[in-house]
Formats: structure tokens, sequence, C-alpha cells
């Protein structure tokens, strides 16, 4: 029975603390009314009046209250306070009595950017009579800087040309009917801006502090500078105007202005053997031609040229570029006006050219698919324009052909040399590579001479794509599509058929003919050409 009193009282006692602890928290959420009022929208400068009120609406004295305000970050206190100011029990006059109702008045300026948002904070404690605890209720108001009354501008020409001086603004103007002080401008300029002077002088480049600016005040700062880069590119520059507030910088305003690198007034052209759409062959020996045109206003004048060859397929041994310096370190080719006049002194409309030869590798490595569809590109340097120039380079289909005995293929007689007088059958081999291009609708195609004799037997069998038309005595094989390192990357794609020769005795220790010239053909997918080569004619020696 004892057990069960205790077990009783012990949930008494927890019940009742529960209820104090409740009764505590919603003393702390209901009794007492926080509220910040104030305007809800204001411009940059502007003075705000915070009224912080608080009303018991409870039937329990709030003792020993205590108060404290935040203004919003960035704020101008106008009597130099601290940003948190804490009001004591005394200055807020004491306890507060059931359905007293107090209020008190904070005043600042917002610094903002248009459109931020800053927000105040107020905290009251408290201790309610006959508890010993302290209480808090908190709350927040919020103000939106919808407009700036500062006019901050960059004035930038649309388009500059890149190497070449220019000049741009900013300006700044105040409507602020409060004055600011120790203001700093500052600006970011883009890659390959070159900073030359600054009026007034600058700080470091790129900052000017304003002791002051009243209402109806303004002022301007000139900025000379040149910038680099690729004709049509943008350049982005953007300037603030801001306070220092405990470290930190305030933007008030700022401004945002691209400015596009203008082409030069030079026109660049190129033809390779007399074309401007050239379509290079392995082998080939090369004549560039680079022409430069004024298309601008005024002379040109002290104008270098630069020419960077790109390409596995280049003999750069055998460059040849009388009026130029080879480097071959970049593989470049450099003139100037010493030994060309036009690129010393280049008038309004007039035309220049430099010129040079080089070869193309007969053959270069090829090992694996990556090395497909070559180019060779030339990028030309003049006056800060680029300009780059890309050609295509063919494949090349190579035919082999041979006389063989092989039983591989068919079973044959005779010798080679070939024995006169006898009927001498043997096989006629054809094998085909491709090297850097894909290459569709390969043949191979050829004529019999009189007195050879084309017997039948074809080898593979089946499928080989090998015809003989017995009336014009043509031979074609439709070897059909090559991929790019055929016969190089892989085994090359091979074909035989049989042919006889009976030689007469008078051919002893003489040649005969076997076969005509061999064409090879195909469609080249990279360069959209033609592919073709030859094959000399075959003959055969007669014992």
């Amino acid at each position: 029975m004892k057990k069960i009193i205790l077990i009783f009282a012990v949930l008494i006692l927890i019940l009742a603390g529960s209820f104090y602890l409740w009764k505590q928290s919603s003393y702390s959420k209901e009794t007492i009314k926080l509220e910040i009022l104030g305007a809800q929208k204001a411009a940059l400068g502007d003075k705000i009046e915070y009224i912080v009120k608080f009303k018991n609406n409870g039937t329990i004295r709030a003792e020993s209250p205590e108060l404290s305000f935040e203004f919003p970050k960035n704020s101008i206190l106008e009597d130099g306070g601290d940003r948190i100011q804490r009001m004591s029990s005394a200055q807020l006059k004491g306890d507060i009595y059931p359905g007293e109702e107090r209020s008190f008045v904070f005043s600042a300026r917002l610094l903002a950017k248009e459109g931020e948002a800053r927000t105040a904070k107020a905290v009251l404690t408290f201790q309610p009579k006959g508890l010993n605890t302290r209480n808090e209720v908190s709350t927040t108001f919020t103000t939106i800087v919808e407009k700036a009354s500062l006019n901050f501008t960059l004035d930038l020409p649309s388009s500059v040309a890149a190497g070449k001086p220019f000049t741009f603004k900013i300006n700044y103007w105040s409507n602020i009917s409060y004055p600011l002080a120790d203001l700093t401008c500052q600006i970011q300029y883009p890659s390959g801006f070159d900073f030359v002077s600054a009026k007034p002088q600058a700080l470091d480049q790129n900052q000017w502090n304003i002791a002051n600016l009243n209402e109806g005040e303004g002022g301007r700062i000139e900025i000379s500078g040149k910038v680099s880069g690729e004709a049509k590119e943008q350049k982005i520059f953007k300037a603030q105007i801001g306070i220092w507030q405990d470290g930190d910088f305030i933007p008030l305003a700022e401004a945002i202005k691209g400015v596009e690198i203008s082409a030069p007034g030079l026109y660049i052209s190129q033809q390779i053997n007399g074309s401007p759409q050239y379509t290079a062959v392995p082998g080939d020996m090369l004549h560039y031609e680079i022409f430069f045109r004024n298309i601008g206003e005024d002379p040109l004048t002290d104008l270098v040229l630069i020419s960077r060859l790109d390409g596995k397929s280049f003999d750069f041994n055998s460059i040849k570029a009388p009026e130029g310096n080879f480097g071959t370190g970049d593989n470049s080719i450099i003139w100037d006006g010493k030994k060309v006049p036009q690129l010393q002194y280049l008038d309004k409309g007039e035309e220049g050219k430099v010129e040079f030869w080089i070869n193309l590798k007969n053959e270069w490595p090829i090992q694996t698919l990556a090395d497909k569809n070559p180019e060779i590109t030339n990028k030309i340097t003049i006056s800060q324009l680029n300009e780059s120039f890309t050609n295509k380079v063919s494949s090349t289909l190579k035919g082999q052909e041979e006389l063989s005995l092989d039983s591989k293929y068919f079973v044959s007689g005779g010798t080679i040399p070939l024995e006169p007088g006898l009927a001498n059958t043997f096989a006629l081999v054809w094998k085909i590579t491709n090297s850097y291009n894909d290459v569709k609708n390969v043949k191979i195609r050829t004529t019999l001479p009189e007195g050879v004799i084309f017997t039948g037997k074809i080898w593979p069998q089946e499928n080989s794509g090998l015809t003989y038309d017995s009336q014009s005595r043509e031979i074609l094989w439709q070897v059909g599509d090559l991929e790019a390192g055929s016969g190089i990357l892989t085994e090359p794609k091979s074909c035989a058929f049989q042919l006889s020769v009976i030689p007469k005795t008078e051919d002893t220790g003489k040649d005969v003919p076997v076969l005509d010239t061999v064409q090879v053909s195909g469609e080249d997918q990279w360069t959209k050409t033609v592919l073709s080569s030859k094959i000399l004619p075959l003959q055969a020696k007669v014992k």
C-alpha cells in the first residue's frame, strides 16, 4: 500500500513540473506581444524610424524587462552608436503591468543596392512575477531598398581596336538627401586590359576615394588604357561605388558594360597552288601565297606577319621562304618590313603578299584510327588579327600486283621466267592498301594484252568481286569500301585470277606483256574527291 502511495506522489510531482514548464512556455509565447513597425520600402540613404512596441496581454506582471535592438547590417546611426543597442529595465521604465503598452523609437539610414533587403531584430527578456526564470520574445522587420538615388554609369565605347589606346569614363551623381562620406569607387578590368593613366589619379590603378558626396553633387573618373584579344571578343568591365564598414566593402551601386574588340582594318586570305580551297595530296609540293589588304581608313605601318604551320604530313626540311625567317622550334615563318615593303607601310586599300613553299611527306605513320582524316593548318597573325586556314589531306590508294606459282591460289603449270612454246599458267595476285581516310567504291581494272588468256579461275571463289568481260577483255575487281588504315593496320585486301601465256620461240630472252596498265580508283569520304593511281604494265621474261 505504501508503495502505491509513493508512486502516486511521484506522478503528481511530474505532472506539476510539466504544468510549470508549460505555463512558462505559454507565457513567453502568448502573454507579451512584441512587434516592430517601420517602412517596408525605402530609398538608399533614407532615414528609417523603427518603432518597437510591446504589450502585456496577460494577468501577470513582467518584471525586470530588458530590450535588445539590432539595426540592419550596413546601417548609418546618426549618434554613431553600436549596431546592437541594449536598454535596461530602468530605461524601459521598469516592470510591465498587465494591459500596459510601451513603444520606443530607433533611427538609422540604410545602405544597400537597389532591390536588396535589410532586416532589423528586437529581443525582449523579462521575468514573470512569481517565477524564478527569465522568458524571451523576439521579432524581425524587413525593409526593401526599392530605388537607388545614386546614379552610377560606365561610359564605354561599344567597340575598340586591339592594342590601341582608348579612354572611358565612370560617372556618379547623388540625389540622396543625406551626405555620403568616405566613398570608394573601384573597377574590375577584364583580362588583357593594360592600364595607362587616370584622372583623377588612381590609388592603385583601379580604386579612387571620394571624401564627400552631397545631394546634387557628382563627379567623373577618366581611365585610359588598351586591351588585347581576338577580334569580336567581348571584354567585360565592372565598376562599383560604396563605403567601407568594419573592414567590408559595401557596394551601393554598380555598373557592368562590355566592349567588343573590333577587327583590325586588315583582310587576310590564302591560296595553295593557286586555289583558296586546295585539297592536298601526300607527296605534294605546296606553294603558299598569303595576301593582306588594308580595308581601314588609315595607313598601317611596321607590320609583322607570322605564319605557324601545324600538321604531321609537313616535311619541314623542305621549306623555302626567301623573304621570311623560318623558326624550327614552333614551325613558324616571320616576315617584316625589312624585306616586304608593304609590311613597312600599307596604305588604305593597298594589298601585299608573302609566299613560301613546302612539301608534304609521301607517307607518315598511321598507328590508330585516331590518325585518320589528316589536316594541314596555317595560323596567321598580323597586327592583333589572327586567322586560321585549314586544308584537308586526301588518302592514298595503292595497288600491288605479282605473278605467283603458289598453289595457295591455283594449280599452275610452267615456270617464271616463262617457257617458250608452252602454256604457262600462273596466278596474277592483286593487293590494295588505303592510308588515311575512309574510301568508298574502290575499283581496280585493266585489260588483257593479245595472247594472254583468262582461264576463268578466281580466288577466292565466292564474293571476290572480280569479273572478266571477254568482249572488251577487261578485268574488273570491285573492291568495295575500305576503312582508313586498311592494309596498314590490317592485312591488305587481295584477290587472284589465273592467266595463261604461250610465248613464241622468237620471244626467247625478251619480255612479253601480261597485263596492261592497271587503274585504281575510289571516293575519298574525307576530302570528297576521287582518288586514282596506276600500276605500270606488267611484263614477264621469257627464258
